[in-house]
């Protein structure tokens, strides 16, 4: 950690150093702690927003041909993220959009945990409801694994002939738990994978090509706001899925005048109409910067500040029941406060400036490369505080 950060200012950006470079575009204010739920935009993402909005609203001859470039731009972000080729991927409004696409496309049985975020088990019931050519099989019924907790033994054990798919979330949205995709790979052999990426996606270094289909969103760790879903799409896994929910965007041509073309050969057909091209152009900066940064980079960052919201945890005997294991753990660190404490807890919280999320008897904290020591130390006096107020 460099002196700027232990005083909890944002480091100045160098051209010789990445991480200080990516530190310096939070502009959020000290105490903010959530990006598993929403990332504040990036210095980055707000400047290619302004240009995109002043060029959408003054429109300029040859502005379209600008705005247009955004969605090429993301899809070249978004491959060398994800490893999955430009052509195959496409945008969507949100994660739970593309992964909507995916499961009303597939048949067979498809194996998911109830546990999992609701975007993925309720797109699944959906579809099996309204298509009736997939099954859920819900994994983790009695499983000693807990819930969130999908590790490549339970997938295994929840395998037989009749199951087609899996479907995962890359990181857990309650635990922090981070799924093994490359072992989940090895057991399930040549079954489709399908990974709900949007926690952890750009911020953990996970091994994408393991999975046939990946979905997800930039509001979260991207920091590119709302509307910057996609889909990528493996081409054993587009020639498996029909694309069911296929618009006029969705076929060979670029506008079907006076006929009715069958949908496209490619993961253009899991479409419904043309993307928002600013949400593009705020996606575009965003894996832009990330890609120049590295991702390697951004998950040791984010490790180390991990390490340190559990050391003040542990500090101050509060319970910590996400995953302690670096490899099995993102930016998620999960707060347990024993009996009576949550509401000190959530209060303390509160007043000290510190945003985060409760839910369910815990608190979720949320760190990102650039959370700064001031920003811990809120933390810390939050936490002291809570346990003197507890009961």
């Amino acid at each position: 950690m460099t002196d700027d950060m232990m005083t909890g200012e944002i480091p100045r950006a160098t051209a010789a150093d990445p991480a200080d470079t990516f530190a310096a575009g939070f502009t959020e204010d000290p105490g903010y702690l959530d990006y598993a739920k929403v990332g504040p935009l990036s210095a980055a993402v707000q400047a290619e927003a302004i240009a995109a909005n002043e060029a959408l609203a003054r429109f300029r001859h040859g502005a379209f041909t600008g705005l247009a470039a955004a969605g090429e731009r993301a899809r070249a972000g978004l491959a060398a993220v994800s490893g999955f080729r430009p052509d195959q991927i496409v945008s969507q409004p949100s994660t739970s959009h593309g992964l909507m696409h995916v499961m009303l496309g597939l048949s067979g049985t498809l194996l998911v945990s109830p546990a999992e975020f609701p975007s993925l088990p309720v797109a699944a019931q959906r579809a099996a409801d309204a298509i009736g050519s997939m099954t859920p099989r819900w994994l983790g019924a009695g499983s000693s694994d807990g819930p969130g907790h999908v590790t490549p033994a339970a997938v295994e054990a929840g395998l037989d002939d009749e199951v087609t798919a899996v479907a995962v979330s890359l990181v857990d949205s309650r635990t922090g738990y981070v799924a093994d995709l490359e072992a989940i790979r090895s057991v399930i052999g040549d079954r489709l994978l399908i990974v709900d990426a949007i926690q952890g996606f750009g911020v953990v270094d996970a091994r994408f090509d393991a999975a046939d289909v990946i979905a997800g969103g930039g509001q979260k760790w991207l920091r590119a706001g709302w509307g910057t879903g996609f889909l990528a799409m493996g081409d054993r896994a587009r020639e498996v899925l029909s694309p069911v929910l296929s618009g006029f965007t969705g076929t060979a041509e670029i506008e079907p005048w006076d006929e009715v073309p069958a949908p496209a050969g490619g993961v253009s057909a899991f479409t419904l109409s043309n993307p928002d091209l600013v949400a593009c152009a705020r996606l575009a900066a965003s894996l832009e910067e990330i890609a120049e940064t590295g991702v390697s980079l951004l998950a040791s960052a984010i490790a180390e500040r991990v390490a340190q919201v559990i050391d003040i945890a542990d500090e101050l005997a509060m319970p910590v029941v996400s995953p302690r294991t670096e490899h099995e753990r993102a930016g998620i660190v999960v707060l347990e406060p024993g009996p009576g404490q949550l509401g000190a807890v959530g209060a303390s919280l509160h007043n000290h400036g510190v945003t985060a999320t409760t839910r369910q008897g815990r608190v979720r904290l949320s760190v990102h490369a650039g959370t700064t020591a001031e920003t811990l130390g809120m933390l810390r006096d939050a936490l002291i505080s809570a346990t003197t107020l507890a009961p």
